[in-house]
């Protein structure tokens, strides 16, 4: 245990964070690693590699991401905005570059060097829109609105050309809760529900695997074969045979024939094993981090660490959404991971700087330099 008396970097770190919520993620991620060991040896079995070949890698996964994690976690406010100042480019940049150079992985060009650099640029982008936008509403003299309005385009123009429609639904839906937050004035409200309808009808008309997704998702019959729904209809199926409780770890046979079982449908695999009890556990672990940090993100002085916080635990609260409904056949399939419980390097390290940063503006600091925060001014400890 650390003593409150100690006034080292980690003493000070240990004291100022939120423990809760760093428990909450920390059980998160050791649950996902009973996931991986539940749903990932088929999928291993299948590819002619060993039985836990995933788990492990699981592992190794989270060495970076719990260091990532801790690293941000002791940023000041400052440094965390330079650091997703310096996170968006680079990951922007690496987009650009695997859109030339990438391998190209069912139909689209997301991978370079092996990772996903989208991944990094979402928490990034989070940031750099809320710290806009808290500029802008503190000082007349900075365009706050105009730069996070610019923002947008910058991310998810070069998204759509992997293509990745979920990334770009995901990062679109936090920018405008940002938006919203910020005090947009109902005509924008209006413009902007316009332009996000535009957009996808445009894309429902003009990419051929979009509109096919859409109408079998309406239609099982339709869509003239171009998208295929055995994993969501096999997903269904995961459902039905766990019931409430489940059939047990290990015991899950619809898992063997369930294509992502450790990544986008790890919550099928859950509800087939430990049953549709552990999935409104799951369920609720994600509403309470949400409910939780918006909470702690509402009370806090520094009007950046408000935006940044309450669009972070967004970001982690709209992609575990979208995933358990594309589990459930309530939206259709959007090759998104689950935050935490599903397999995947750069998906993993991102949380962990997303969470990292998510501390880190919840952290309590004292009054004096939050108010001088909020006012722009620069506090200098004695």
């Amino acid at each position: 245990m650390v003593s409150r008396a100690e006034r080292s970097l980690l003493a000070n770190w240990w004291w100022t964070i939120d423990r809760l919520l760093l428990a909450a993620i920390a059980a998160l991620m050791v649950f996902g690693l009973v996931l991986a060991m539940a749903g990932s040896p088929p999928v291993a079995e299948r590819l002619g590699l060993p039985t836990f070949h995933f788990v492990h890698r699981q592992v190794l996964y989270l060495v970076p991401a719990v260091s990532v994690l801790l690293a941000t976690s002791m940023l000041p406010p400052r440094q965390v905005r330079r650091t997703a100042l310096v996170v968006f480019l680079g990951a922007l940049g690496l987009i650009v570059v695997a859109l030339v150079y990438g391998a190209e992985v069912k139909g689209a060009r997301r991978w370079i060097f092996g990772i996903q650099p989208s991944e990094f640029l979402k928490p990034a982008f989070v940031v750099l829109v809320a710290w806009a936008f808290s500029e802008g509403g503190r000082r007349r003299d900075v365009p706050g609105t105009l730069v996070a309005i610019l923002l947008l385009p910058a991310a998810v123009v070069p998204l759509i050309l992997q293509p990745d429609f979920g990334q770009t639904l995901l990062l679109g839906i936090v920018w405008a809760g940002l938006f919203f937050i910020a005090g947009l004035h109902w005509l924008w409200v209006f413009g902007l529900g316009g332009a996000g309808l535009g957009g996808a009808f445009v894309a429902y008309k003009l990419v051929p695997h979009v509109r096919a997704r859409v109408l079998k998702f309406i239609d099982p019959g339709a869509g003239g074969g171009i998208v295929d729904t055995f994993q969501v209809d096999t997903a269904m199926e995961s459902f039905f045979a766990g019931g409430w409780l489940g059939k047990g770890p290990g015991e899950g046979t619809v898992k063997r024939i369930l294509p992502d079982a450790h990544t986008d449908f790890i919550f099928a695999v859950t509800a087939e094993e430990l049953g549709i009890v552990a999935c409104l556990a799951i369920v609720a672990a994600f509403a309470f981090i949400l409910t939780y940090g918006l909470v702690r993100a509402a009370r806090n002085e520094d009007p950046f660490c408000r935006f940044a916080a309450a669009g972070l635990l967004m970001l982690l609260g709209m992609q575990a959404a979208i995933n358990m409904a594309v589990n459930v056949q309530l939206l259709p399939a959007k090759g998104m991971t689950l935050p935490f419980l599903s397999y995947g390097g750069s998906s993993l390290v991102s949380l962990g700087l997303t969470v990292g940063f998510l501390i880190a503006v919840l952290r309590k600091r004292p009054r004096s330099e939050a108010l001088a925060a909020a006012r722009g001014e620069r506090f200098a400890r004695a």
